[in-house]
């Protein structure tokens, strides 16, 4: 088995993006994985090519993008992508779009197809802080779980893949009172979990098509 892993380059202004130095950490073999880890631009549509681009390369049964979510206390599991860009700030490219669809002929959402219950429930069994959220925001993050889950449907690809976003590392937050944060190890112990369990669950899940 392979899942190809995705992590974001810093952006708006950070030196460092925890979700790819928490990734740089991650074990290269999970249970029966291989995990092959990518770090994508922060760039609208760039990040989505790239990460196509490596799945036609190396043909994965399952891709997890990480990024990181400002002022968030846990892991945030992702349920659902929607078909639109809406940013707050530019990306890295000086690209802001608002109220842009993400495809045009796509679908008006996606819903992970890893299991996100379970990968929650074994994060906090660990004793980490862990929910299921229900917006992947309108910016690089959600467009690009958006871009991996269109693809996979007009392909009709048997790949499951899902989101999950990390907050602050503690470096970042030094000049950010009363701003929630969370150490690279246990970003690193969480994804870990989280792919462990894509690793051992064979099945998609349900989800409309």
């Amino acid at each position: 088995m392979k899942i190809l892993v995705t992590a974001f380059e810093p952006f708006e202004k950070e030196n460092i993006n925890p979700s790819y130095e928490a990734l740089k950490n991650v074990r290269d073999r999970i249970m029966n994985a291989e995990i092959i880890k990518m770090q994508v631009p922060t760039i609208f549509y760039l990040s989505t090519k790239k990460v196509i681009e490596k799945i036609e390369e190396i043909s994965p049964d399952a891709v997890l993008s990480i990024g990181q979510a400002a002022k968030k206390y846990s892991v945030n599991v992702e349920r659902v992508a929607i078909n639109i860009d809406d940013a707050r700030i530019p990306d890295n490219a000086g690209q802001q779009p608002v109220d842009t669809p993400i495809d045009p002929d796509g679908m008006p959402a996606y819903f992970a197809t890893i299991p996100i219950k379970k990968i929650v429930e074994e994060i906090k069994r660990e004793k980490l802080p862990s929910v299921i959220s229900n917006t992947a925001g309108t910016y690089v993050c959600n467009h690009l779980m958006y871009g991996i889950l269109n693809y996979i449907h007009k392909n009709d690809l048997p790949i499951k893949a899902g989101f999950i976003h990390v907050p602050y590392s503690s470096e970042q937050v030094l000049d950010k009172p009363d701003t929630p944060f969370m150490s690279l190890e246990d970003m690193t112990r969480a994804i870990e979990i989280a792919l462990r369990v894509i690793a051992t669950n064979d099945t998609h899940i349900s989800v409309p098509r």
